[in-house]
């Protein structure tokens, strides 16, 4: 087995290893800080053995599909796990389109007692940052859709959506996230902010 499966292999297993049941991505705010350390450690070591150093110039399709967060430190996931009236996070994808230069970010959310489930999706573009990197992008929000599926175990088609509003972006600066590592199963991510986010080919 060669150096990137085995720390890939890894980094895979420790997530497994902390990952909810359901799947819902895991954040840096609910583990202990010497498991995050863990976390980042040995992800530096997965991005430095990455097979593709420029994806967005020899891999670019490898991004495209459907994918599963499984771990991150952004401020915007993070605030997922104190959501109102009680509701829990579930599943977070991330679908992406190349050939139209677009992505959406889907989160599904719950009642634990049933009482109500839906999910929020945001849409937006992105364009290959100008920089020597190949692994830089522009991002630039689009729509945010609030839907509610169903409620006490009925469907609600008319709820899904029920609100669409412009998505925010920063007055002052261009979203970016560095693609740091990327083959056909696992991709790692670094916001402009620092952020980090782990996927997994769902």
């Amino acid at each position: 087995m060669n150096q990137t499966s085995t720390l890939k292999e890894k980094l895979q297993s420790l997530l497994d290893k902390i990952t909810s049941k359901d799947d819902s991505p895991v954040t840096n705010l609910t583990l202990d800080q010497s498991l995050v350390e863990e976390i980042e450690q040995l992800t530096t070591e997965v991005e430095e053995v990455n097979p593709n150093s420029q994806p967005l110039l020899n891999a670019i399709n490898l991004l495209n599909g459907k994918w599963l967060l499984q771990y991150s430190t952004a401020r915007e996931i993070r605030s997922l796990s104190s959501l109102p009236l009680g509701l829990k996070i579930g599943k977070v994808y991330q679908e992406i389109d190349v050939a139209t230069k677009s992505f959406s970010n889907l989160a599904f959310v719950k009642h634990p007692l049933g009482l109500v489930s839906g999910s929020v999706k945001v849409t937006a573009t992105f364009e290959p940052a100008e920089d020597e990197t190949n692994k830089r992008i522009n991002v630039q929000f689009d729509k945010r859709y609030l839907a509610i599926d169903n409620i006490i175990g009925i469907q609600t088609p008319k709820l899904n959506p029920f609100k669409v509003v412009q998505a925010n972006n920063p007055q002052s600066r261009i979203p970016t996230l560095d693609v740091t590592y990327l083959d056909e199963t696992l991709r790692i991510g670094r916001g402009g902010d620092g952020s980090l986010f782990i996927l997994k080919r769902a």
